[in-house]
Protein backbone atom coordinates (compact mmCIF):
# COMPACT_ATOMS: atom_id res chain seq x y z
CA UNK A 1 0.00 0.00 0.00
CA UNK A 2 1.22 3.41 -1.09
CA UNK A 3 2.37 5.61 2.16
CA UNK A 4 0.54 9.14 1.96
CA UNK A 5 4.14 10.77 1.02
CA UNK A 6 4.29 8.54 -1.84
CA UNK A 7 0.80 9.53 -2.73
CA UNK A 8 1.95 12.99 -2.25
CA UNK A 9 4.62 12.62 -4.72
CA UNK A 10 3.08 11.02 -6.92
CA UNK A 11 0.21 13.74 -7.30
CA UNK A 12 2.91 16.40 -7.50
CA UNK A 13 4.41 14.41 -10.51
CA UNK A 14 1.32 14.75 -12.32
CA UNK A 15 -0.23 18.04 -11.17
CA UNK A 16 1.64 21.64 -10.50
CA UNK A 17 2.22 22.77 -7.61
CA UNK A 18 0.35 26.15 -8.12
CA UNK A 19 -2.72 24.80 -10.01
CA UNK A 20 -4.70 21.58 -11.81
CA UNK A 21 -2.73 21.27 -15.06
CA UNK A 22 -0.84 18.21 -15.63
CA UNK A 23 2.89 18.62 -15.62
CA UNK A 24 4.85 17.05 -18.33
CA UNK A 25 5.33 13.33 -18.05
CA UNK A 26 9.12 12.35 -17.86
CA UNK A 27 10.54 10.99 -20.59
CA UNK A 28 12.12 7.41 -19.95
CA UNK A 29 16.14 7.54 -20.27
CA UNK A 30 16.78 4.50 -22.69
CA UNK A 31 20.59 5.83 -22.90
CA UNK A 32 21.77 3.53 -20.25
CA UNK A 33 20.33 0.50 -21.38
CA UNK A 34 21.75 0.85 -24.82
CA UNK A 35 25.17 1.85 -23.49
CA UNK A 36 25.19 -1.14 -20.93
CA UNK A 37 24.57 -3.37 -23.87
CA UNK A 38 26.98 -1.74 -25.71
CA UNK A 39 29.44 -2.43 -23.68
CA UNK A 40 28.42 -5.83 -23.18
CA UNK A 41 27.90 -5.12 -19.56
CA UNK A 42 25.31 -7.74 -18.11
CA UNK A 43 25.44 -6.81 -14.69
CA UNK A 44 24.53 -3.19 -15.83
CA UNK A 45 22.58 -3.73 -18.46
CA UNK A 46 20.53 -5.93 -16.46
CA UNK A 47 18.97 -2.72 -13.98
CA UNK A 48 19.36 -0.49 -16.33
CA UNK A 49 16.92 -2.25 -19.09
CA UNK A 50 14.37 -3.74 -16.22
CA UNK A 51 14.24 0.47 -16.03
CA UNK A 52 13.12 0.75 -19.14
CA UNK A 53 11.14 -2.52 -20.25
CA UNK A 54 9.29 -2.62 -17.24
CA UNK A 55 8.33 1.11 -17.24
CA UNK A 56 4.36 1.78 -18.59
CA UNK A 57 5.47 4.60 -19.61
CA UNK A 58 8.33 4.11 -21.91
CA UNK A 59 7.32 5.61 -25.99
CA UNK A 60 6.50 2.33 -27.75
CA UNK A 61 10.27 2.97 -30.20
CA UNK A 62 11.91 2.79 -27.10
CA UNK A 63 10.49 -0.11 -25.50
CA UNK A 64 11.35 -1.71 -28.87
CA UNK A 65 14.89 -0.35 -29.10
CA UNK A 66 15.66 -1.41 -25.02
CA UNK A 67 14.13 -5.53 -25.84
CA UNK A 68 16.49 -5.79 -28.90
CA UNK A 69 19.42 -4.22 -27.31
CA UNK A 70 18.80 -6.73 -24.39
CA UNK A 71 18.06 -10.03 -26.47
CA UNK A 72 20.68 -9.26 -28.40
CA UNK A 73 22.97 -9.35 -25.24
CA UNK A 74 21.21 -12.02 -23.70
CA UNK A 75 22.13 -14.22 -26.92
CA UNK A 76 25.62 -13.53 -26.73
CA UNK A 77 25.70 -14.76 -23.51
CA UNK A 78 23.82 -18.13 -24.46
CA UNK A 79 20.53 -16.81 -22.28
CA UNK A 80 19.07 -18.29 -25.42
CA UNK A 81 15.65 -18.69 -23.93
CA UNK A 82 15.36 -15.32 -22.31
CA UNK A 83 17.10 -13.67 -25.38
CA UNK A 84 13.88 -15.16 -27.40
CA UNK A 85 11.23 -13.64 -25.11
CA UNK A 86 12.71 -10.28 -25.71
CA UNK A 87 13.36 -10.65 -29.23
CA UNK A 88 9.14 -12.38 -29.44
CA UNK A 89 8.11 -9.18 -27.34
CA UNK A 90 9.61 -6.65 -29.43
CA UNK A 91 8.13 -8.77 -32.78
CA UNK A 92 4.84 -8.50 -30.73
CA UNK A 93 5.09 -4.83 -30.82
CA UNK A 94 6.47 -4.51 -34.53
CA UNK A 95 6.27 -7.67 -36.57
CA UNK A 96 7.83 -5.78 -40.10
CA UNK A 97 11.61 -6.21 -38.43
CA UNK A 98 13.09 -8.54 -40.80
CA UNK A 99 16.16 -8.38 -38.93
CA UNK A 100 14.81 -9.90 -35.60
CA UNK A 101 12.76 -12.66 -37.19
CA UNK A 102 16.15 -13.79 -38.46
CA UNK A 103 17.77 -13.23 -35.06
CA UNK A 104 15.26 -15.40 -33.21
CA UNK A 105 15.55 -17.75 -36.30
CA UNK A 106 19.07 -18.57 -35.39
CA UNK A 107 18.43 -18.52 -31.67
CA UNK A 108 15.23 -21.47 -32.39
CA UNK A 109 18.21 -22.96 -34.44
CA UNK A 110 20.62 -22.81 -31.23
CA UNK A 111 17.68 -24.61 -29.38
CA UNK A 112 17.43 -27.50 -32.42
CA UNK A 113 14.01 -26.26 -33.05
CA UNK A 114 14.71 -26.72 -36.92
CA UNK A 115 10.67 -25.88 -37.88
CA UNK A 116 10.90 -22.56 -35.81
CA UNK A 117 13.94 -21.68 -37.46
CA UNK A 118 12.91 -22.15 -41.02
CA UNK A 119 9.63 -20.30 -40.35
CA UNK A 120 11.46 -17.04 -38.59
CA UNK A 121 13.52 -17.11 -41.52
CA UNK A 122 10.96 -17.16 -44.25
CA UNK A 123 8.93 -14.87 -41.82
CA UNK A 124 12.08 -12.37 -42.46
CA UNK A 125 11.64 -13.23 -46.12
CA UNK A 126 8.77 -12.31 -46.86
CA UNK A 127 9.11 -8.87 -45.05
CA UNK A 128 12.58 -8.50 -46.79
CA UNK A 129 12.95 -10.48 -49.83
CA UNK A 130 16.62 -9.11 -50.42
CA UNK A 131 17.26 -10.22 -46.75
CA UNK A 132 21.14 -11.34 -47.02
CA UNK A 133 21.37 -13.14 -43.99
CA UNK A 134 17.94 -14.61 -44.10
CA UNK A 135 18.26 -15.43 -47.74
CA UNK A 136 21.20 -17.67 -46.72
CA UNK A 137 19.67 -19.27 -43.25
CA UNK A 138 16.85 -20.29 -45.46
CA UNK A 139 18.80 -22.02 -47.77
CA UNK A 140 20.80 -24.03 -45.59
CA UNK A 141 17.83 -24.71 -43.41
CA UNK A 142 15.58 -26.03 -46.47
CA UNK A 143 19.08 -27.92 -47.40
CA UNK A 144 19.38 -29.62 -44.01
CA UNK A 145 15.42 -30.35 -43.92
CA UNK A 146 15.60 -31.82 -47.04
CA UNK A 147 18.55 -34.11 -45.83
CA UNK A 148 16.39 -34.99 -42.69
CA UNK A 149 13.72 -35.98 -44.71
CA UNK A 150 15.54 -38.48 -47.05
CA UNK A 151 17.41 -40.22 -43.96
CA UNK A 152 14.07 -40.47 -42.40
CA UNK A 153 12.82 -42.51 -45.80
CA UNK A 154 15.37 -44.31 -45.39
CA UNK A 155 16.03 -45.25 -41.76
CA UNK A 156 15.34 -48.70 -41.23
CA UNK A 157 16.29 -49.91 -44.73
CA UNK A 158 19.71 -51.41 -45.69
CA UNK A 159 22.15 -50.69 -48.52
CA UNK A 160 20.62 -53.59 -50.22
CA UNK A 161 16.95 -55.11 -51.90
CA UNK A 162 15.49 -56.99 -48.68
CA UNK A 163 12.52 -58.66 -51.06
CA UNK A 164 15.26 -60.13 -53.28
CA UNK A 165 17.82 -61.14 -50.67
CA UNK A 166 18.43 -65.24 -50.28
CA UNK A 167 20.98 -64.79 -47.41
CA UNK A 168 20.70 -65.78 -44.09
CA UNK A 169 22.82 -62.63 -42.48
CA UNK A 170 21.21 -60.15 -45.38
CA UNK A 171 17.55 -61.39 -43.56
CA UNK A 172 19.06 -60.97 -40.33
CA UNK A 173 19.84 -57.30 -40.87
CA UNK A 174 16.87 -56.74 -42.82
CA UNK A 175 14.74 -57.51 -39.84
CA UNK A 176 16.46 -55.32 -37.71
CA UNK A 177 16.05 -51.67 -37.76
CA UNK A 178 19.79 -51.07 -36.20
CA UNK A 179 21.04 -53.43 -37.94
CA UNK A 180 19.99 -52.00 -41.29
CA UNK A 181 21.15 -48.83 -40.48
CA UNK A 182 24.69 -50.03 -39.94
CA UNK A 183 24.63 -51.89 -43.07
CA UNK A 184 23.71 -48.38 -45.07
CA UNK A 185 26.05 -46.22 -43.09
CA UNK A 186 28.71 -48.90 -43.96
CA UNK A 187 27.89 -48.81 -47.27
CA UNK A 188 27.78 -45.12 -47.50
CA UNK A 189 31.10 -44.41 -45.52
CA UNK A 190 32.54 -47.18 -48.01
CA UNK A 191 31.46 -45.08 -51.10
CA UNK A 192 32.63 -42.56 -49.22
CA UNK A 193 36.59 -43.16 -48.72
CA UNK A 194 36.76 -44.77 -52.45
CA UNK A 195 35.52 -41.71 -53.54
CA UNK A 196 38.33 -39.98 -51.62
CA UNK A 197 41.51 -42.16 -52.46
CA UNK A 198 44.52 -40.83 -54.20
CA UNK A 199 44.58 -42.67 -57.28
CA UNK A 200 42.99 -45.72 -58.71
CA UNK A 201 45.17 -48.50 -56.67
CA UNK A 202 44.20 -47.42 -53.57
CA UNK A 203 40.35 -47.28 -54.56
CA UNK A 204 40.70 -51.13 -55.79
CA UNK A 205 42.06 -51.84 -52.55
CA UNK A 206 39.70 -49.65 -50.25
CA UNK A 207 37.31 -51.81 -52.30
CA UNK A 208 39.14 -55.48 -51.81
CA UNK A 209 38.77 -54.42 -48.06
CA UNK A 210 35.04 -53.99 -48.23
CA UNK A 211 34.84 -57.55 -50.49
CA UNK A 212 36.40 -58.99 -47.18
CA UNK A 213 34.63 -57.35 -44.58
CA UNK A 214 31.53 -58.86 -46.77
CA UNK A 215 32.83 -62.22 -46.93
CA UNK A 216 34.05 -62.41 -43.36
CA UNK A 217 30.66 -61.27 -42.15
CA UNK A 218 28.75 -63.91 -44.55
CA UNK A 219 30.36 -66.82 -43.33
CA UNK A 220 30.65 -65.63 -39.70
CA UNK A 221 26.77 -65.29 -39.15
CA UNK A 222 25.29 -68.47 -36.92
CA UNK A 223 28.68 -69.71 -35.72
CA UNK A 224 29.12 -69.62 -32.29
CA UNK A 225 30.55 -66.51 -31.08
CA UNK A 226 29.61 -64.30 -33.66
CA UNK A 227 28.53 -61.25 -32.78
CA UNK A 228 27.35 -59.19 -36.17
CA UNK A 229 26.61 -56.18 -34.62
CA UNK A 230 29.78 -55.72 -33.08
CA UNK A 231 31.40 -56.81 -36.79
CA UNK A 232 29.08 -54.31 -38.50
CA UNK A 233 30.02 -51.44 -35.53
CA UNK A 234 34.04 -52.06 -35.89
CA UNK A 235 33.96 -51.66 -39.76
CA UNK A 236 31.86 -48.51 -39.37
CA UNK A 237 34.12 -47.33 -37.09
CA UNK A 238 37.31 -48.29 -39.12
CA UNK A 239 36.02 -46.56 -42.47
CA UNK A 240 35.21 -43.36 -40.68
CA UNK A 241 38.42 -43.01 -38.42
CA UNK A 242 38.42 -42.64 -34.56
CA UNK A 243 37.11 -38.96 -35.09
CA UNK A 244 33.86 -40.29 -36.70
CA UNK A 245 34.79 -39.17 -40.32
Amino acid sequence: MLSVLSLSTAHDTVYGATGGEPAAVAQVDIAPCLAATSADDMDKASSACAEVIDNEKTAKADLIKALIARGALLARHDQIDRAIADDSRALQLDPALADIFNARGELWLKKGDKPKAVQDFGAALKIDPNHEKAKANHKAMARELERIGAQMAVAGKPSFNCRTTARAVEKAICGNRELADLDREIFASNARVIREAQNAGQARALQREQDDFIARRNAGYGRPGYDLKKAMQERLKRLNGADGY
